[in-house]
């Protein structure tokens, strides 16, 4: 690794060469994220070879204990039992890490961080901020401003997750499961539980057997309140599998604790940061994942009264966003462009 003879920060990427971590260079570049030095992480097969950045071939290095030494930002996306055992060794070398995988949402000392809902908690790390679960973001950034003007007591939410979630594998599956079927031939899934194309199926992590939720909609209820601050706020949330590549869907009914209409909704959703209103009933044009994709922003759509409450306090809702991006490489570069203003303040 070069000398960084700049001030600005050493920055490694943990699973470099994954889904999300070609993303993150990807967005450190659109961005103008400045980088004194780029460390490429990566596990011993990948050693030696190279990625690009900025015009430079960077060599990827093995991942050790010594490797963060000078590391100043350490961005994760390798996997939660990575994250376990490299984010301590990397925050000891003095680096700040910020973890895309689940490994310390939940912990009470993390801060977990939207950065258009709760960028002021990046200040009380300790080492460690979490980037929450895809289907969270998704979710929540939308959400947000409405539980700002009228809180939501309750929220059901319908997932329609892209394999870009699952990582690269599962999107290579995606296409070679499909053009196995399109010309006849039997593919054996080696990454989904089940066959992948022209099919959806419950999301891919653990049911809890007592609960018959899996671990994916466990996620989203526990970060939604962590987040939010609510820990009162009901949550029911259907988490599914789609064939789709890239970029997640959810059909989002929120009821409030005032009355609120839909054009209030769409006004709300006009002004939130990190929102594009895509709902044009005319052309029946709403939401999609090929129009998500690539995409910085939540596209929100299909807003309207949710018939089944005569109450006035519902709305449902329509939305896509790029898993990769807001769900996770944009999201953790977003909370490292506040790391120096927030350390300093």
């Amino acid at each position: 690794m070069e000398e960084n003879v700049s001030n600005d920060p050493v920055v490694a990427i943990v699973g470099v060469t994954g889904a999300v971590g070609a993303e993150f260079i990807a967005t450190m570049d659109k961005r103008g994220f400045r980088v004194g030095k780029l460390k490429a992480l990566a596990s011993a097969r990948s050693a030696g070879k190279t990625v690009s950045f900025r015009g430079k071939d960077v060599v990827i290095e093995e991942l050790t204990e010594r490797a963060f030494d000078g590391v100043d930002i350490a961005l994760f996306s390798a996997g939660g039992s990575i994250s376990r055992k490299y984010a301590p060794l990397a925050v000891k070398a003095g680096a700040v890490v910020v973890d895309n995988s689940s490994a310390f949402r939940m912990d009470p000392n993390v801060p977990l961080v939207i950065p258009e809902i709760n960028a002021g908690r990046i200040r009380d790390h300790k080492g460690i901020i979490a980037n929450p679960n895809c289907a969270a973001i998704t979710a929540l950034v939308p959400l947000w401003p409405i539980h700002q003007k009228n809180r939501i007591k309750r929220v059901i939410i319908s997932t329609y997750q892209a394999a870009s979630g699952a990582g690269a594998a599962a999107m290579d599956e995606l296409v070679e499961s499909t053009r196995a079927n399109l010309n006849g031939q039997v593919y054996t899934p080696k990454v989904m539980p089940h066959p992948y194309a022209f099919n959806l199926f419950n999301h891919n992590t653990a049911v809890d057997p007592e609960t018959g939720y899996n671990d994916e909609e466990t996620k989203v209820i526990n970060e939604t309140r962590k987040i939010f601050e609510d820990d009162k706020i009901a949550i029911g949330v259907t988490c599914v599998r789609v064939p789709v590549l890239r970029a997640h869907c959810e059909a989002i009914t929120f009821e409030c604790e005032k009355p609120i209409t839909e054009d209030q909704v769409r006004s709300l959703m006009a002004q939130a940061p990190g929102v594009k209103v895509v709902d044009d009933r005319v052309k029946n044009y709403f939401p999609m994942p090929i129009d998500a994709s690539g995409q910085d922003d939540v596209l929100v759509g299909r807003i309207r009264k949710d018939l089944s409450d005569p109450s006035g306090h519902s709305i449902s809702m329509f939305v896509a966003a790029d898993q990769l991006l807001k769900g996770a490489a944009l999201n953790a570069v977003q909370i490292a462009e506040l790391l120096p203003q927030r350390v300093m303040a």
